[in-house]
């Protein structure tokens, strides 16, 4: 393909019909899979739903081990690449891992004291979560690869600009932001520290994409529905989480700590993006159409996202054994969680949500492990349901994953502003949400 020596930098080199052919049919396929509803043997849930379950059902004497060994190369993986003593945080990490692994051990094997063998304990957490986890990131990631891989990411970054702009007041935001919301939170992380250091972002900007918009990915989300029930109204939960955690991070942009972060760049010199002028849409399609360009064949795309899910979820398996298995311990016999939950529980109280003190004991026990809330409320009204389900993302940040990664990066976020950032999106999320909640439900 010639490209026109007279054209600005700006303005990305026209593509042949076939970059379009890619947009439409690979972006239909990851927003059919993801987002459109399908009836099958009388329930009517998202494509990914129906073949997560498929697989369950036909395989249901394997899946146990399978996800045995998913944990047992999750735990030997640091120690495997030689990272686990890298920092004091990888340390704890990589040996709860190893707690997580023996945990699991006990329970596909039927070995250990009673109370691991509770309904609401080891049992519930291995085949609510784990197995869930276990088969949904992975095949998710197939499909996620179609949803973001070939501009569809891009045109909707752009394309969002008119709104992101007056908020951030910044270009680059918008793309990072969608993409950081809609894949997992390590690659989001990823880019950001990545265009962190490359001077494109201040440490003010870095700091609110970091914790304003490194959520679990779609997948993830997926099984805090399905283990809520709320797969049959899935659409609304997905858009009413996207926008309430989009409204609740320009929120903590604009107060402590994060207002008071600096504008310096990393390197003292910025290399800030240019704002988008003209027309959006055609801005948008031109980038659209920029990535399909430079995306990489179908099935090396695919491999590669199977790939990075399927060691992702090596990370997150063993993770959810130990970290989980401890929140739900402290939950059922230690006070931790519901005097944590106090924090929260005038706001539950004002709000009227159904079974407040459970409500505020879920919102606090996020800070453990994202899924814990989900298994709290599992027994609550649905508007209790629906509301912990989109804290449990918005709220972003958490021990078993995002908070180490994040104190992994360039970013110099302390954990005592993440706790604080934490705080302020838990309660921020409860106020946006139980409104929209009652309404909608």
């Amino acid at each position: 393909m010639k490209t026109d020596t007279n054209m600005a930098p700006s303005v990305p080199t026209p593509t042949p019909a076939s970059g379009a052919w890619k947009f439409f049919v690979f972006s239909a396929i990851g927003i059919f899979v993801f987002f459109v509803p399908v009836s099958i043997g009388g329930t009517s849930s998202i494509l990914l739903d129906h073949i997560v379950t498929w697989i369950r059902t036909q395989f249901s004497a394997l899946v146990p081990y399978y996800a045995l060994i998913v944990i047992a190369l999750g735990a030997v993986y640091p120690f495997y690449k030689k990272t686990w003593n890298k920092d004091a945080v990888t340390t704890v990490f990589s040996l709860l891992k190893v707690l997580g692994l023996i945990t699991a051990v006990m329970l596909v094997f039927h070995i250990g004291p009673s109370w691991l063998f509770q309904p609401n304990m080891g049992p519930f957490l291995y085949d609510k979560l784990v197995i869930s986890v276990g088969l949904l990131v992975p095949i998710g990631s197939v499909f996620l690869a179609l949803l973001v891989g070939y501009g569809l990411l891009e045109f909707v970054g752009v394309w969002m600009q008119p709104v992101m702009r007056p908020i951030w007041k910044r270009r680059p935001l918008a793309i990072d932001a969608v993409a950081s919301f809609v894949g997992s939170y390590s690659i989001g992380l990823l880019i950001t520290n990545k265009v962190f250091k490359e001077g494109k972002y201040t440490v003010k900007e870095a700091a609110i994409i970091a914790t304003g918009f490194s959520t679990v990915s779609v997948t993830f989300m997926v099984v805090v529905a399905k283990t809520l029930g709320l797969m049959p109204i899935w659409n609304t939960y997905f858009w009413v989480t996207f926008l309430v955690t989009f409204a609740v991070t320009a929120f903590t942009a604009r107060i402590w700590p994060l207002s008071r972060m600096s504008d310096e760049y990393y390197d003292g010199k910025g290399d800030p993006e240019q704002k988008v002028t003209g027309n959006y849409m055609k801005q948008a399609w031109a980038e659209a159409m920029r990535a399909v360009e430079q995306s990489k064949g179908i099935g090396t795309n695919i491999w590669e996202n199977l790939r990075d899910g399927f060691i992702m979820t090596m990370g997150i398996l063993p993770s959810i054994m130990s970290v989980g298995l401890i929140g739900l311990l402290l939950a059922e016999y230690t006070p931790v969680f519901d005097w944590l939950g106090y924090l929260f529980y005038p706001f539950t109280l004002l709000l009227q949500i159904p079974e407040p003190l459970l409500a505020a004991k879920a919102s606090a026990i996020e800070i453990a492990e994202m899924f814990l809330p989900a298994l709290l409320v599992t027994e609550a009204p649905l508007v209790t349901k629906f509301i912990i389900a989109v804290v449990s993302v918005s709220a972003i940040l958490f021990f078993s994953a995002v908070i180490p990664c994040i104190l992994s990066t360039e970013i110099p976020l302390s954990l005592p502003r993440l706790l604080v950032i934490w705080f302020e999106r838990t309660v921020l999320t409860l106020i946006l949400t139980a409104p929209l909640a009652y309404w909608l439900l």
